[in-house]
């Protein structure tokens, strides 16, 4: 096994390309939590999370060479994370989004700045949060999770979702409206941090059933 450790982002994945076979895994458990997080918060779903994140790696483990150093290799990920949950709840319940005067202020429901002392249980509005989330549409979910949540600019989530960014916009306007009442209980104090964390392990990626040998298990390393 060859040792990856010190290299950077874009160096592991041209290592990937070249052929190394160590590469790809030490990158996405480089990123791993953060990749699954996104996943999770943008479905929902802990079971939908699992399977659009296996998706993902398998997608990015065979589209490595399409990386052309315009972006950082987490964006890159990330962009693909993304449009694989939106693909798979697109496929499950399509919703159309309709726009909404735009609003550059990010929600402070869900803004994930931590600050000193905090009277709110983190674990019990997490929860909030997760179920708040879940009654929006797949489309303004993907975008307040990049620019609430994961503190994309309005400009950058446009990029990583495929979009306009007035599109972005309006679906975080939108988003914004709807979980205003459903997080009513939490206006009263600015949340000092909204960070959704992991609800549920991933199962193991199971090599002979997996969509390519080299799919990772989405909280662990390359299947073997």
């Amino acid at each position: 096994m060859s040792d990856d450790s010190d290299l950077d982002d874009a160096e592991l994945l041209g290592a990937h390309v070249a052929g190394d076979p160590d590469a790809f895994g030490t990158l996405v458990r480089r990123h791993r939590d953060r990749l699954w997080a996104i996943a999770l918060r943008t479905t929902c779903d802990p079971t939908e999370a699992e399977d659009a994140l296996q998706d993902a790696l398998v997608s990015a483990f065979r589209r490595a060479e399409t990386f052309r150093g315009d972006a950082q290799v987490t964006t890159w990920l990330h962009r693909i994370v993304v449009n694989a949950c939106l693909d798979r709840l697109r496929r499950r319940n399509a919703r159309a989004t309709e726009s909404l005067p735009d609003d550059e202020e990010r929600a402070p429901l869900l803004a994930d700045d931590r600050g000193p002392g905090t009277a709110v249980d983190d674990s019990a509005r997490r929860v909030d949060v997760m179920a708040a989330l879940a009654q929006i549409s797949e489309e303004q979910r993907a975008a307040l999770v990049l620019v609430d949540m994961e503190g994309y600019s309005v400009e950058e989530a446009a990029v990583l979702l495929g979009c306009r960014p007035g599109t972005v916009k309006s679906r975080c306007s939108r988003g914004r409206l709807r979980l205003v009442p459903l997080l009513a209980q939490y206006r009263g104090n600015r949340p000092t941090s909204v960070r959704v964390e992991p609800t549920a392990t991933p199962r193991e990626a199971n090599p002979a059933t997996s969509k390519a040998n080299p799919a990772q298990n989405p909280r662990g390393g390359l299947a073997q």
